[in-house]
C-alpha cells in the first residue's frame, strides 16, 4: 500500500497514512487519462455557435433578372450562398458537445490520475482542515505552512463556506468536495491536497 506523510493544518507532521492499493496505488494509464480530459472539455463547450441559412437572412424576395436573355447565369434569389450576403451553406448551429464515458472507464481514469499524483510524490493528506472564518491571510498562511507555491487543488470531505470563501481570491487555487473531484481538475494543479476524511470519502467510492 501507499504511504504518505499525515500533515497537521499548521504545517508539522502528524505520522503516516495507508492509501488504499486499488484507488492511489493503480499504474495509470495514460490512454485512459486522456480521453476523460477529451471529454470534460468537449462538456465545457458552450456550443453557442450559429450561422445564418438562406432563410434567414435579409433581401431576396424577387428574382434578380430574368431567366433567360441577359447573358448571365440564372439566379432565383440573392439569398443564394454564392451571393455577398447569402446564407452559409452547412453552417455550425448551437448544439451540445458533451458526451459520455462508459462508468468503468471513468473510474479507471479517476484511479489514474490520483495514482499519478502519488507517484509524483505531489499529494498531500492533512487531517483537517477548518477556519473559523473567511480570511484569506490564514488561508495563505495555510499553503505557506505546507510549502505549496503552484497551483493546489484542495479537496475536502464536505462543503465547508469558511474554507471556500477564505482560498476563493487565491490564483490557482481551488476548493472541491470529494464528491465532485474529476480528473480534469487533477490533473490541472499541481499539488492535490486532500483532508483525511476527503481520503476515506473517495476510498469508499472508489474501491
Amino acid at each position: 500500500m501507499p504511504k504518505v506523510a499525515l500533515f497537521n493544518q499548521d504545517g508539522t507532521q502528524a505520522g503516516d497514512i495507508e492509501l488504499k492499493e486499488t484507488v492511489f496505488g493503480i499504474e495509470p494509464n495514460n490512454h485512459v487519462l486522456f480521453e476523460a480530459v477529451v471529454m470534460q472539455r468537449a462538456s465545457l463547450r458552450q456550443g453557442t455557435h450559429k450561422t445564418k441559412i438562406r432563410s434567414e437572412v435579409a433581401g431576396g424576395g424577387r428574382k434578380p433578372w430574368r431567366q433567360k436573355g441577359t447573358g448571365r447565369a440564372r439566379q432565383g434569389s440573392i439569398r443564394s450562398p454564392q451571393w455577398r450576403g447569402g446564407g452559409t451553406v452547412f453552417g455550425p448551429v448551437p448544439r451540445s458537445y458533451s458526451y459520455k464515458l462508459p462508468k468503468k472507464v471513468r473510474r479507471l481514469a479517476i484511479k489514474s490520475a490520483l495514482s499519478s499524483k502519488v507517484l509524483e510524490e505531489n499529494i498531500l493528506v492533512i487531517e483537517s482542515l477548518a477556519f473559523e472564518a473567511p480570511k484569506t491571510k490564514d488561508f495563505k498562511g495555510f499553503l505557506g505552512n505546507l510549502s505549496v507555491e503552484k497551483k493546489a487543488l484542495i479537496v475536502t470531505a464536505d462543503l465547508d463556506e469558511n474554507v471556500a470563501l477564505s482560498a476563493r481570491n487565491i490564483p490557482g487555487v481551488t476548493v472541491i468536495t470529494a464528491s465532485g473531484i474529476t480528473v480534469l481538475d487533477v490533473l490541472n494543479h499541481d499539488k492535490l491536497i486532500m483532508t483525511k476524511a476527503a481520503v476515506e470519502k473517495v476510498e469508499e467510492v472508489l474501491a
